[in-house]
């Protein structure tokens, strides 16, 4: 054995075993599954590293991670000051909710407009990591990217940067209608310069696609060197065919966390008014928040679709499976996707799914034709044509519901992914100990 190997540091753990169960801290500053991509990312990534041997605490702010109860991971919760939540969010706390400088660095950032979130739980995060040095092996960062992340945390870091924020502030910029509106998008997504600051010193990334991979050195200026793809994927056991699920004629079914331009919910409700003049029984259902205000609403609105769109949220794991079994086709209007677990998800069930072609979609659904049909981001009238076909050939949603449900068994479960992941929080680890190893000789 080499002297490097033998060298022990803080990062080591219990021993040098290549094979030994790590103590993994997993940040994530908003982790509730139903409102997104981090939530699902943190709930079914720490329930499978709990599968494998590891020990897995999720360390997160409102609104907390919902963890599976039997896998073993643990919760802290880190609160913030919570200025989102609902029924009054942009609320102001009382002065007997504020605690240190950290609660009136958020409240000051957010009467300025901005999103405090991820620099306050960053440094919040720090203050917590550094108290308990050396109960990790490994911290992992939920794409926080933080100033409080950088530099010595007791353990190696690790960073999931699941796609740029810088994509999603452009296209909300694109579709600003007026220069006040430009300005209060700059100024809320002022956060995106600190992540790219932080994710040029970072020492280890991890992304979910080849597509975000490319993103992520062109947006962030990340070295490729540095930058590495683990796919994940859908809960296969779960999302998986039902014949007892009976499918309800002209059902599209598609899930949009919030009514921002980069879902393209907009383009597929126009789509339907095409669609239903020649198939009336075409309807929509959309799983998340109905916006009440916002281009999805007004097109609703102008469209006369109050009757053929409907919004679902708050419904449990099992009654949002048989939902998407009980459509005809799954649709992922989206104009952009780090990932896109929806169209995981919709496929490891059997269903057809229509989706665009925006960032790493078809790196997920595959090619047009095999496993889905495939239409440009942004184009109503190729999603009406590409529902409508779906909608006519019987044959043909089941030869793509069967295929997708084979691309994501073989390439896209959380098994997998937890696995990849595992292997590079050990080469983070080996790196670690090598340089801590240098420093001593």
């Amino acid at each position: 054995m080499s002297a490097e190997a033998m060298v022990t540091s803080p990062f080591a753990g219990s021993g040098t075993d290549g094979d030994r169960p790590l103590r993994i801290a997993l940040l994530t500053y908003k982790g509730n599954p139903f409102c997104g991509g981090q939530g699902v990312y943190v709930r079914h990534l720490s329930r499978e590293l709990a599968r494998l041997g590891h020990t897995v605490e999720v360390i997160g702010a409102q609104p907390y991670p919902v963890l599976d109860p039997q896998s073993g991971q643990t919760l802290t919760e880190l609160p913030s000051l919570d200025l989102y939540r609902q029924p009054d969010p942009f609320r102001t706390p009382g002065r007997e909710e504020y605690r240190d400088w950290i609660d009136a660095l958020e409240v000051a950032t957010m009467w300025t407009g901005g999103f405090p979130e991820p620099l306050t739980f960053s440094l919040r995060a720090r203050r917590h990591l550094l108290a308990r040095r050396g109960e990790f092996d490994v911290i992992h960062d939920n794409q926080t990217l933080g100033y409080g992340l950088l530099g010595d945390l007791g353990a190696p870091l690790v960073t999931t940067i699941h796609h740029p924020i810088t994509v999603d502030r452009q296209l909300e910029l694109d579709a600003a209608k007026d220069r006040k509106r430009r300005l209060s998008v700059r100024r809320w997504y002022a956060f995106t310069r600190m992540q790219g600051r932080v994710a040029r010193r970072l020492p280890s990334v991890l992304t979910v696609s080849g597509s975000s991979q490319q993103e992520i050195a062109e947006h962030l200026g990340v070295r490729d060197d540095r930058i590495h793809v683990v796919h994940i994927g859908a809960d296969t056991d779960l999302w998986s065919p039902d014949p007892s699920v009976a499918e309800v004629p002209g059902r599209i079914v598609t899930t949009s966390s919030a009514d921002v331009p980069l879902k393209g919910l907009v383009f597929l409700v126009e789509a339907l008014a095409k669609l239903r003049t020649e198939r009336p029984d075409a309807h929509l259902v959309v799983v998340g928040k109905r916006a009440e205000r916002g281009p999805v609403a007004k097109a609703i609105e102008a469209y006369g679709l109050q009757d053929a769109v409907r919004f679902v949220k708050g419904v449990t794991d099992a009654e949002l499976v048989d939902l998407v079994r009980s459509a005809q086709v799954a649709c992922v209007p989206s104009l952009y996707e780090g990932f896109s677990l929806p169209a995981a998800e919709a496929m490891a069930t059997g269903t057809a799914l229509v989706a665009t072609t925006g960032g790493a979609i078809p790196e997920v659904a595959g090619r047009d034709g095999e496993t889905c049909l495939a239409v440009p981001p942004g184009d109503a009238g190729a999603l009406a044509t590409a529902l409508g076909r779906m909608f006519e050939d019987p044959e043909l949603r089941t030869r793509l519901g069967a295929a997708g449900r084979e691309r994501v068994l073989a390439n896209f479960t959380w098994a997998r992914a937890a696995e990849g992941t595992a292997a590079h929080y050990r080469a983070a680890i080996a790196t670690a100990r090598g340089a801590a190893g240098a420093r001593t000789r």
